[in-house]
């Protein structure tokens, strides 16, 4: 975000005492300073009301302009004091008019009725569905660093989420950060070491961890080549070309092996490439256009 640490830490605690509380409950937000005579005055007025309305799911939170000027710069806040009201992140009233309790309460009212303030504060299920697109959107990009981040701050959210689940473990081995994926698989007990979006992401890790240095995969290359009639090489070969991002080399070789021999070790070959499929999802065009080279094969 291109933020000092100090702006850093604003923002978190911007974000735990308003922001977060603000994603369920109406929170009135008063800027002031100690200096401020008038804050002073206003003061008793807002957290009478807040108390009031706190069944209804208002709550009070106070920024001191002098000690978070990064948060009031952002509010462009130019006179004190300021109070808004906001919900959801997003300022939805500016309150600094209402001086007095029939007035504040007033304005309350209004926004209560329009606004799907949850009494207690009850909390909502988030709504993951465009956080993940953002992840799998850096994964179809091929950054695997950027997608980790997002679905690792999606799972703070939504920690026994197996999508979420199987997305990070899937950045994960984007980013070649094999063990940690590992990790988060081994950590899992029933029902999400099942969950169909982790056992994708299982499928994914166990391919990937097949990738073979350099010179191996060279050498898998040319016997391959050399042994065109030889199962073992090529099946050898096209693991090893899918491990190291040569989807296409790996696809075509297990086709040519299903097309010679499809009950080849009881059809191994058809298998990796429908394990190859559930890795990298049924929904990728890619994988689209090679089911249909496979059906071609299988029923000509």
């Amino acid at each position: 975000m291109g933020l000092n640490l100090d702006e850093q830490k604003a923002v978190d605690r911007f974000r735990k005492a308003v922001a977060e509380p603000s994603m369920t409950q109406l929170v009135i937000l008063d800027f002031w300073a100690e200096w401020c005579g008038p804050c002073k005055a206003l003061t008793p007025v807002l957290e009478k009301v807040a108390a009031e309305y706190a069944d209804k799911g208002v709550m009070l939170a106070k920024v001191n302009v002098d000690e978070e000027q990064f948060i009031a710069a952002q509010f462009r806040v130019q006179s004190i004091p300021t109070v808004y009201a906001i919900f959801q992140g997003q300022p939805v009233a500016d309150l600094t008019s209402a001086r007095t309790e029939s007035q504040l309460k007033g304005m309350l009212d209004q926004l209560l009725a329009k606004l799907p303030v949850q009494p207690g504060g009850a909390e909502p299920a988030p709504d993951l569905a465009p956080l993940i697109a953002m992840g799998e959107e850096a994964l179809a990009e091929g950054d695997g660093e950027r997608a980790a981040s997002i679905f690792m701050q999606i799972l703070e959210m939504a920690p026994d989420n197996g999508e979420v689940l199987g997305g990070l473990v899937r950045a994960f081995v984007a980013a070649g950060r094999i063990e940690e994926g590992e990790q988060v698989l081994d950590s899992l007990g029933e029902p999400l070491s099942t969950d169909p979006h982790v056992e994708r992401a299982r499928g994914v890790l166990a391919l990937a961890k097949d990738k073979p240095e350099d010179s191996e995969l060279a050498a898998l290359r040319a016997a391959a080549a050399e042994r065109p009639a030889d199962m073992e090489a090529q099946f050898a070969f096209a693991g090893a070309a899918f491990a190291a991002g040569e989807r296409d080399g790996a696809a075509e070789t297990l086709l040519r092996m299903i097309a010679a021999d499809r009950e080849w070790n009881e059809g191994a070959a058809k298998a990796k490439l429908l394990q190859i499929f559930e890795a990298i999802g049924l929904e990728d065009p890619w994988v689209s256009a090679t089911r249909r080279k496979l059906s071609t094969v299988l029923f000509g």
